[in-house]
């Protein structure tokens, strides 16, 4: 991805960039050669700084601006960081060559224009500030009345810059530092544009512009900060390296401050520097790096760096004024560097976890994470409030704006809890209970991507997986307990409701009858015996239909054949009543199916039989295998249906008729499969769950 990037940039057609970056590139080595002729003693007398750390300035601003330029041609940011970073190089070049000039002579040729470009033209480079904070990171400046206001502000910085370029120089020599004009910069004509105005008139439009640049800055930061609380997702992730950006900045300004000389022009460059790529990388490739940690350990450091300073200041002094002369400066310095070390130890995880969590959440302490949402989960009795406390779990973990948990419910609908407002795109990771997915969990992309993530946060990622995954699978689980529930109250209800319909309806009349058939018998048998025998065998043949009945109902509760023959001859005499012309049915059994639970033994043949059934109707096979294998080590018996027939249709499994043996299996607490069999045909798999056998629990008191 890098390497492609790379010649993205050689082969994109960038427009004025790569002119503007050849000037910030010739300027720099032509500034650095000019100061090398210019002593310290000279600058400091005209109050300059080495040309070469503008130069070297610019040169940052144009390559990051080449970086832009090469993802997207027209962004305003990436012309405006080439175009500001060419006019920076010639800003220090000028300089330079203002220094060499009055040393020298300052009849050569372009110093009076050196000094225009340096110290008028130069005031200009305050823009690029506010204009970087007001197009930051998609090149447009904000829309409605925010659009008004930062123009308005645009237009109150450019009133220094275009107040200095025809003020007289001695006034804004006065109004911006103390002291006359330096006498070296005497001899120039230090006035070309100058607009005759009252002396006074001047001094107050400079005053008022002075004051005007400082305020200006207040609507960018708004806008900056308006911006970072209401993007989302990869806009947030841009955002947050411009605060990276501004963090480093106020370090290195603060660093380079406290140093003499001219590393204050060092700190600007290395300043400028990090804010240029921290933009182009915030634009082109917002991911490149975890910027949430690398936020998060610049703030730390540079506080302990800061606390580290201070400490010194005050250990040191202390230890002066205690001690007085007993203590030299190398011992001070050993007992500063001792303490700085004890209270450093003590600070340094302290303040790293502290930012991080601000930072990044709570992701970099998984105990806290995992113990705070078992606790929370323990007290929660709600299926989908143990999902949404899941959810915000993870996003509090993670600091992430959205977390979606969706699983699949017994009835096969979706359900959704969200915590947080879902952004345009997401990515979904599967949540899986024992090798099934019953779920997602939906991610921000930026949270999502595995490159971002470290180990840590995909072993605590995987970890609130699996939590979410036992989450889901419970209310699954309280899910089909309810409905089993309403399922057993159903059927027990409508079994009693036939049973009594049979009896009331088949049975009550049957008897009823035979018994008024008797009684006539009876009668009629005193005057003629025939009469009386025809009667009895009309109840007898009454009698038997009753006895066909009450064995239908005795079926349909448990098929006899299983008292009879056991289970494996009723599934044989079931193929026998359903053999069809040309196809052969083989029944086979494997291990010991003596003692199986009478549940077991109902659903085996149940199953058995309904597989059957669809194989003579639909199947159009010539061979049928029914196997049943008692499993002993797993306490499973597996009953399997293949048949070298037509096979499905993939798409077709749940529309054939099959719902009745998941169904049937899932009662016990087992599984079906419907699959194509190989090389052709339809295997029905059926694992239902058994005790152990007498047999096994005797081989297990024996090993023991």
């Amino acid at each position: 991805m890098r390497h492609t990037f790379l010649v993205q940039i050689l082969t994109a057609r960038l427009g004025p960039g790569p002119v503007l970056f050849a000037i910030a590139a010739t300027a720099t080595p032509a500034a650095m050669l000019i100061d090398m002729e210019v002593p310290n003693a000279h600058r400091a007398v005209l109050g300059l700084q080495p040309g070469g750390f503008d130069a070297m300035t610019g040169v940052a601003l144009a390559t990051a601006g080449m970086v832009v330029l090469a993802r997207y041609p027209r962004h305003s940011l990436g012309l405006l960081m080439s175009a500001f970073g060419a006019w920076w190089a010639l800003d220090g070049t000028a300089s330079s060559w203002l220094a060499y000039a009055t040393m020298h002579d300052p009849a050569l040729p372009g110093a009076s224009a050196a000094f225009s470009v340096y110290q008028r033209f130069g005031a200009g480079l305050l823009l690029l500030l506010p204009l970087v904070l007001l197009l930051f990171p998609d090149g447009r400046l904000p829309s409605g009345w925010w659009r008004v206001v930062s123009l308005v502000s645009l237009g109150l910085t450019s009133l220094l810059p275009l107040a200095l370029i025809a003020a007289p120089s001695g006034i804004a020599q006065a109004t911006s530092e103390p002291g006359p004009i330096p006498a070296p910069l005497l001899a120039l004509n230090l006035d070309p544009l100058y607009f005759p105005l009252p002396d006074v008139v001047w001094t107050g439009v400079l005053l008022v512009a002075q004051l005007c640049v400082p305020l200006s800055l207040l609507a960018p930061f708004v806008v900056v900060v308006r911006r970072y609380r209401t993007e989302t997702g990869i806009g947030r992730m841009r955002m947050r390296w411009l605060l990276w950006a501004a963090v480093v900045d106020l370090l290195v300004m603060l660093t380079f401050r406290l140093l003499p000389g001219w590393f204050g022009s060092v700190g600007l460059t290395v300043a400028v520097a990090l804010t240029a790529g921290s933009v182009a990388i915030g634009i082109v490739r917002p991911d490149l790096v975890d910027v949430d940690r690398l936020l998060g350990g610049t703030l730390v450091y540079g506080i302990l760096l800061a606390l580290t300073f201070v400490l010194d200041l005050l250990v040191l002094g202390s230890a002066g004024r205690l001690l007085g002369s007993r203590l030299n400066e190398g011992e001070r310095l050993v007992i500063a560097v001792f303490a700085v070390a004890i209270v450093y130890a003590q600070l340094r995880h302290r303040m790293w976890r502290l930012v991080r969590r601000w930072v990044v959440g709570d992701r970099d302490d998984p105990y806290h994470v995992m113990s705070g949402l078992a606790e929370r989960l323990e007290r929660t009795d709600d299926s989908e409030a143990q999902l949404l406390t899941l959810a915000r779990a993870v996003a509090r973990a993670f600091r992430t704006p959205y977390v979606g948990v969706e699983i699949t419910d017994v009835s096969g609908e979706p359900l959704l809890v969200e915590d947080g407002e879902r952004p345009a795109e997401t990515r979904a990771l599967p949540i899986a209970y024992r090798g099934e997915t019953i779920g997602r969990l939906l991610l921000p992309p930026q949270v999502a991507r595995r490159s971002r993530l470290t180990s840590g946060d995909e072993r605590l990622l995987a970890d609130l997986i699996r939590q979410a995954a036992a989450a889901a699978r419970a209310v699954r689980l309280a899910e089909e307990l309810q409905r089993s529930r309403e399922r057993i109250v159903s059927a027990v209800e409508d079994e009693r409701r036939r049973l009594r319909r049979e009896l009331h309806d088949g049975l009550g009349p049957t008897l009823a009858a035979v018994a008024s058939r008797i009684d006539t018998a009876r009668i009629t048998a005193r005057r003629s015996g025939e009469d009386a025998d025809r009667i009895l065998g009309l109840a007898r043949q009454e009698l038997t239909g009753m006895l066909a009945e009450v064995r239908r109902l005795v079926h349909g509760l448990r098929p006899p054949a299983l008292d009879d023959v056991g289970l494996v001859g009723a599934i044989r005499q079931q193929a026998e009543r359903l053999r069809a012309p040309g196809l052969t049915v083989r029944v086979e059994e494997r291990g010991d199916l003596t003692g199986l639970p009478a549940a077991v033994e109902v659903a085996a043949y149940r199953i058995a039989s309904e597989a059957l059934t669809n194989v003579v109707r639909h199947a159009k096979a010539t061979e049928c295998v029914v196997s049943l294998t008692r499993d002993i080590e797993d306490g499973c018996l597996d009953v399997v249906v293949e048949d070298d027939g037509v096979g499905f249709a993939a798409e077709a499994v749940a529309g054939v008729g099959l719902v009745s043996l998941r169904e049937r299996a899932a009662e016990l607490g087992g599984s079906c499969a419907v699959t194509s069999a190989m090389p052709k045909g339809t295997r029905v798999r059926a694992r239902l769950p058994v005790a152990p056998s007498p047999v096994l629990a005797a081989k297990r008191e024996v090993a023991v």
